[in-house]
C-alpha cells in the first residue's frame, strides 16, 4: 500500500481524511472534516474547504479552490487556478449593515462527476458537472453541463460532446431516446440522451 506524500509546507488539519497513495504539495491547505480519496494528486497552493469531498485518483492543479458544498467524483481532473463558489447571492454584510455569519447565508452545492475534466482558469458556480463532460479553459460554469458534455465560454455552452479519451464525437444515428455518437480517433461508441442533443442544437443556433 502506497503512503500518504505531503510536503512540509502543506497545512493539514488533523480532521481531514485522506487516503492512501495521495500526494499533496507545497502550500496546500485542507480544512477540517474535507475527505480525500486514493492516490490523488493535490497541487501546490491548494486550498480544499470543510467538508469537501474528493474521490479517489483525482488530480488537482496548482492555485486551485474548492469551496464547501462541492463534491468532486473519482478520476476527475481539475486545471490550474480553477474557483468553485458555493454562494449563489454573495454579500458579504446583511441589509442590517453587519458582516455575515456562518448562519447567514445559503450553501449551494456543486457535483463533479466521474472522469469530468475542468480546464485552467474556469470559474464553476454551483452546478452539476456530468460524466466524462469537458469544460474549456477559461469557462464561467453557470449551468449544469451534461455527461460526455463539451462546454466553454462566458457563460459556457454546450457546444458538443466528447468521448471518454477527450475527443470530440460525431454523430452516426439514433436508437430509441439516444442519439449514437462515435470519436474518430478510438472509434468508442457513446450515448447521448437526445434532451442533451436538443440542449446541443439550441445553443448552436
Amino acid at each position: 500500500m502506497k503512503k500518504i506524500q505531503i510536503h512540509p509546507t502543506a497545512h493539514i488539519s488533523e480532521k481531514a481524511e485522506i487516503d492512501y497513495g495521495t500526494k499533496i504539495w507545497h502550500l496546500a491547505h485542507i480544512r477540517e472534516n474535507a475527505k480525500i480519496g486514493k492516490n490523488c494528486i493535490i497541487g501546490k497552493n491548494v486550498y480544499i474547504d470543510s467538508n469537501v469531498i474528493v474521490g479517489d485518483n483525482v488530480k488537482v492543479q496548482n492555485n486551485v479552490s474548492v469551496y464547501q458544498g462541492v463534491i468532486i467524483e473519482s478520476g476527475v481532473f481539475i486545471g490550474p487556478h480553477v474557483c468553485f463558489t458555493n454562494d449563489k447571492v454573495p454579500r458579504a454584510i446583511n441589509p442590517n449593515g453587519m458582516l455575515k455569519e456562518d448562519n447567514d447565508w445559503r450553501l449551494s452545492k456543486t457535483v463533479v462527476k466521474e472522469g469530468a475534466s475542468i480546464g485552467a482558469n474556469s470559474t464553476i458556480l454551483p452546478v452539476d458537472i456530468g460524466k466524462f463532460a469537458l469544460i474549456g479553459a477559461g469557462s464561467v460554469v453557470t449551468n449544469n453541463i451534461p455527461d460526455y458534455g463539451l462546454a466553454y465560454g462566458n457563460p459556457a455552452k454546450l457546444l458538443g460532446f466528447v468521448c471518454f479519451c477527450g475527443n470530440k464525437l460525431t454523430d452516426i444515428g439514433e436508437k430509441d431516446n439516444y442519439m449514437i455518437m462515435e470519436c474518430p480517433e478510438c472509434r468508442s461508441r457513446i450515448e447521448v440522451k437526445k434532451g442533451d442533443y436538443e440542449e446541443l442544437d439550441k445553443n448552436l443556433i
